[in-house]
């Protein structure tokens, strides 16, 4: 099976980390893990006022910042994972990622805003499970 992990180096990408390690058939010998990160897009202003070379610096940073203790920390447990940096909407870059790489299964971590949380502020989990033909698993 083909896993992809969608991280974003918040509590909820160690809480969905803590839930794989505690079920070994989703860490079991057979699967192949591909971790995402996505970083959104610097206003263009910004992207301008900065230059190229600063911007894509920035998003290189961020992206290990958040990639590298996951591999750790996988790593730890005798799981090997490539890692997938991307710079757009996260729940779309996530969703074409998930496409593009025919993965069976996308879990992430959730907030697990109420109704009126997502209305609100929207979710990249919603968006990802309303958006995605490939089943999700949601961590909370």
């Amino acid at each position: 099976m083909k896993i992809l992990l969608a991280v974003d180096g918040s509590a909820y990408t160690q809480k969905m980390l803590t839930y794989l390690t505690s079920h070994q058939e989703m860490l079991g010998a057979g699967q192949e893990y591909t971790i995402i990160t996505v970083q959104p897009l610097l206003p263009p202003r910004a992207r301008a006022a900065l230059g190229k070379e600063v911007v894509d610096e920035y998003y290189d940073e961020e992206s290990t910042k958040i990639l590298q203790p996951v591999q750790e920390f996988l790593k730890g447990r005798g799981v090997e994972a490539q890692s997938i940096s991307k710079v757009g909407p996260i729940a779309d870059t996530i969703i074409h990622a998930a496409q593009d790489g025919k993965f069976d299964l996308i879990v992430m971590g959730t907030h697990g805003h109420g109704a009126l949380g997502r209305l609100v502020m929207g979710s990249v989990s919603s968006q990802v499970l309303a958006g995605c033909t490939i089943p999700v698993l949601l961590i909370r």
